[in-house]
């Protein structure tokens, strides 16, 4: 399996196609965009740049909202041979500002809702942008902007995209990180086809049949391979949504699209789970679904298979690698575990003087395979911290047992070590969320008067459930090693997240430091 050196990822999309130009390949808010009009703006959007003076290589910033504007902007540029640099919509204007200036992003695609924020970061960066798109306007344009369509009414598509190589640098995606500034993961052309290749049809079975349809938004490497990278490489049609992937407003998609697939997140699968207004199965069509971002408690994935008959497959990817590179199989789900390593990737689980670890032990995570990023830009110590040679250090850990499965065990700067034993607060949080009264849990170590590390656990009940700390600690004695219960419980109403709705353990371990 391999590429030529001259490849254009966009392209390549529009060759496989070329013959479905009447298909539905995107459902919105506003409406369906068949693949030959995806086609056809992405090449009029490269035409737009180009004439813009936006040249090979430079750097374009996705402030976007998920709509079919979001697939045509970042195919557009691959087109023109310039480089998409999607980026979360959840951010402050100084977190937009540090990106602009970090990516010296010469162009801004920024849909019209985001567009008061975009200015307020512009202004606080001496950075100029030469030229703003908004998308979906909601008011009047600022001086010097252009609207979406308009640029694309007047632009003439773009007869052939820029002769890019395979290892080109394509795109890049901002860590979501829990500390310090995200770092810009460079990635090419050639780790989208990758991930397709090794991933997306082998593991995940899509076809032109399927409907597609991910929690995640685009702007995150899991996302982007759900509703773009994996769906238009078969053909199949994709269902975006700008808003919230609130319960009820997934629910009204599910029973509305119907999609087949399903992307979506622990924690969203959690809170799908415990809604009132729960679809029936019959409403709904999924034959399958996804779950990635953390690790997922078997108790989830098994009550959500009963109610649906619908397995979903856990898996593990990162930003470094693009998408999952670990994962269970339809037919093959292990719940509890998240799988195997996926076919055309290494994995080695490593101790702390950089040997393989036995199996049953905790070992830090590394992965070898070809969708890796090529660096962090501007940051040479985080990406030789990270890139290692062939491989990628991941920051999670993980045990394989006997047969070959993978258990998370944490990240590797939130596992505990209690009495010289190593805790996994994963373990302890999935096993806190099998009561019936929890709906999420984090673990931390906490310092006791010796100065020894003790682990606490932070609990968010469901709606109108009760549940004190002695229960919930003897319910944990009773499933887990005695050493490993809690030692103490706090209940709070909400735990801190980032934008991609990963639990901040570092934020509460800030909590405990002001106490």
């Amino acid at each position: 399996m391999s590429l030529p050196p001259r490849f254009n990822f966009a392209q390549h999309l529009f060759t496989l196609n070329a013959a479905r130009a009447e298909r539905t390949a995107y459902i919105d808010d506003r409406g369906s965009l068949a693949y030959g009009a995806l086609e056809d703006r992405a090449r009029r959007l490269a035409a737009a740049l180009t004439a813009a003076g936006v040249h090979r290589e430079e750097r374009v910033l996705l402030l976007m909202h998920d709509s079919s504007d979001w697939p045509v902007a970042f195919l557009g540029c691959l087109v023109a041979g310039v480089v998409p640099v999607a980026v979360n919509t959840l951010l402050t204007a100084d977190d937009y500002a540090y990106m602009l200036d970090h990516s010296r992003g010469q162009a801004v695609i920024v849909s019209g809702a985001l567009l008061a924020v975009l200015q307020d970061a512009m202004g606080r960066t001496p950075h100029e942008v030469r030229t703003l798109l908004v998308s979906q306007p909601t008011g009047p344009l600022p001086e010097g902007a252009q609207d979406f369509e308009a640029a694309l009414a007047g632009a003439t598509p773009l007869a052939a995209p820029v002769n890019t190589a395979a290892d080109d640098p394509g795109f890049w995606l901002y860590s979501s990180g829990s500390t310090g500034k995200p770092k810009g993961t460079v990635h090419t052309h050639a780790n989208l086809w990758w991930t397709a290749e090794l991933y997306g049809k082998p593991v995940l079975g899509l076809t032109e049949d399927d409907v597609c349809f991910s929690a995640a938004k685009m702007y995150f490497a899991y996302g982007l391979g759900n509703a773009l990278t994996f769906p238009l490489s078969v053909g199949a049609t994709v269902v975006l949504m700008a808003e919230r992937p609130t319960p009820d407003a997934t629910f009204r998609r599910w029973t509305q699209h119907r999609p087949t697939v399903f992307f979506g997140a622990p924690t969203g699968f959690a809170g799908m789970l415990a809604s009132p207004a729960l679809p029936a199965r019959e409403a709904v069509a999924l034959r399958m679904c996804s779950s990635a971002g953390e690790a997922l408690p078997g108790e989830i994935a098994q009550r959500f298979k009963e109610r649906f008959g619908c397995e979903i497959i856990d898996g593990i990817g990162s930003t470094e690698m693009l998408h999952i590179f670990i994962s269970n199989r339809p037919g093959d789900v292990r719940y509890g575990t998240t799988g195997k390593p996926v076919e055309g990737y290494e994995v080695e689980l490593r101790g702390e003087d950089g040997r393989p670890v036995a199996d049953g032990e905790v070992g830090d995570l590394y992965i070898r395979g070809p969708s890796a990023a090529l660096m962090y830009w501007a940051n040479r110590e985080k990406s030789r911290e990270t890139f290692q040679g062939g491989w990628t250090k991941s920051g999670d850990k993980y045990t394989r047992d006997t047969e070959g499965y993978y258990t998370y065990a944490g990240r590797s700067d939130d596992m505990l070590k209690v009495s010289g034993i190593y805790v996994s607060p994963f373990e302890v949080e999935a096993t806190l969320m099998q009561h019936p009264a929890v709906l999420e849990s984090a673990v931390i170590g906490v310092q006791d008067g010796e100065g020894l590390t003790k682990t606490k656990a932070y609990v968010v009940l469901k709606p109108g459930q009760q549940a004190d700390a002695q229960a919930l600690q003897a319910f944990v004695k009773e499933r887990l090693a005695a050493y490993k219960y809690p030692r103490f419980i706090e209940f709070i109403e909400e735990l801190p997240k980032t934008a991609t709705g990963k639990i901040q353990r570092f934020r509460l371990r800030e909590k405990e430091a002001r106490a």
